[in-house]
């Protein structure tokens, strides 16, 4: 065997000071090449008389559940997650941890040192793990298929998650309510929701959110922007979850069942909205009068009878409405479109709410009734009128004895231009013209 060099040749070798090594003669042996140490089974030689592992005989076997490592040091990893035994633990929080490399990953989150930097974008990462997995976003690499319905994701911790979504499985449970999530995220999330902790602020107008999701959400209502677009009619959405849910308007889809009554629905928060018809739960409440409601729309649209407020104007004659529902019916006072049929009678109608009135003139059905006198109609507005005969209110005024005093004649005929003065009047004067029969009711 050769001689082995002395200590001022290994400095001269490799510049590494010998107090700093284990075993310093057999760090000498990969300088000088000597190689005293043979594998019995491939008859290759090394320095070290530690012979990495063949990976056809993995030799470090789990004596718990026979689990097989290439390394030892695997395997020790292996045991303290079946035994529990955490041995490194921070100096500074007490965590503890199971491997060395976990605790120097830790000790970062307390340094805020960040050693691993996207050679892209230059941003820093204290695990070059996560800096792996932030590269993907730049190479757009999803290397993680789900094997059902084989999509692709940048991390092996969505696809765990998303694997959720097949199985239903809902690992993360709340300790406050016991409601169950397929994510850690997500429970983090709800969990601020019972201490009330709003971490995120809007740097616009400083609204705080529970998480990260709904600010970056919320941020949308300031830019305007959406991102979610519709394959099928290219409708455009700022939240993916309204996007979804529009999708079920072309798909007929309806997933959400109502436990009392069967009722199915195409999105969790409309069948949310309509359980309170089952309990009578009206959570909305106005500031001015206190009135509730079951809906946060129905209160919205409530709280501009005290402002006067009329968003909703026409854009044939400029005349505003409070609500966008009453803008679509009277713009079919222009266009003269029908689109409700009485499915008894045939006979049409501008908008819904004048149809469903009309199908009680069939059915008999009286749904409003008097406070003072319980006498019930058809339709809520005869009930205002008939309450006005207990109260003695009479807030109309007559403008058509008024023309008869002044003879004053507004309605005019279009075929032959005689004047009257009510408008009754003239419709049955248009039936000389139309050979309508003018005795008819």
């Amino acid at each position: 065997m050769p001689d082995h060099p002395t200590d001022d040749a290994h400095l001269a070798v490799g510049a590494v000071g010998i107090e700093t090594i284990d075993n310093p003669m057999t760090h000498l042996q990969t300088h000088i090449e000597e190689k005293p140490f043979q594998d019995v089974v491939c008859d290759n030689k090394s320095s070290s008389a530690t012979l990495k592992p063949h990976t056809n005989g993995i030799p470090f076997e789990c004596t718990v559940c026979n689990k097989k490592f290439t390394r030892s040091e695997s395997l020790c990893d292996h045991l303290r997650a079946q035994t529990g035994e955490k041995p490194y633990e921070c100096t500074v929080c007490n965590k503890k941890f199971t491997r060395s490399e976990s605790l120097r990953d830790h000790l970062r989150a307390h340094t805020g040192e960040k050693p691993f930097e996207c050679t892209v974008c230059n941003k820093k990462f204290a695990r070059s793990s996560i800096l792996h997995e932030h590269l993907r976003t730049h190479s757009g690499e999803k290397p993680f298929e789900c094997t059902v319905c084989n999509k692709g994701f940048a991390q092996s911790s969505n696809l765990r998650a998303h694997l959720r979504t097949h199985t239903g499985d809902k690992p993360f449970e709340c300790i406050v309510c016991n409601r169950k999530f397929a994510d850690s995220s997500t429970l983090r999330a709800h969990l601020r929701t019972h201490t009330g902790d709003k971490t995120c602020e809007c740097t616009v107008c400083n609204k705080e959110f529970a998480d990260r999701s709904n600010l970056r959400a919320h941020l949308r209502t300031h830019t305007g922007d959406k991102p979610f677009e519709c394959t099928v009619c290219n409708k455009e959405f700022a939240y993916s979850s309204n996007l979804r849910a529009h999708l079920r308007t072309h798909t007929g889809d309806k997933p959400f069942e109502c436990t009392v009554c069967n009722k199915e629905f195409a999105d969790r928060s409309t069948l949310r909205a309509h359980l309170r018809t089952h309990t009578g739960d009206k959570p909305f409440e106005c500031t001015v009068c206190n009135k509730k409601f079951t809906w946060s729309k129905s209160l919205r649209n409530h709280l501009r009878t005290h402002t006067g407020d009329k968003p909703f104007e026409c854009i044939v004659c400029n005349k505003e409405f409070a609500y966008s529902s009453n803008l679509r019916a009277h713009l079919r006072t222009h266009t003269g479109e029908k689109p409700f049929e009485c499915t008894v009678c045939n006979k049409e109608f501008a908008d819904s709410s004048t149809l469903r009135a009309h199908l009680r003139t069939h059915t008999g059905d009286k749904p409003f009734e008097c406070t003072v006198c319980n006498k019930k109609f058809a339709r809520s507005s005869c009930v205002h009128d008939h309450l006005r005969t207990h109260s003695g209110e009479k807030p109309f005024e007559c403008t058509v004895r008024i023309r008869i005093h002044t003879e004053e004649k507004s309605f005019e005929c279009t075929v032959c231009n005689k004047k009257f003065a009510r408008s009754g009047t003239l419709r049955v004067h248009l039936r000389n013209h139309t050979g309508e029969n003018v005795n008819r009711k």
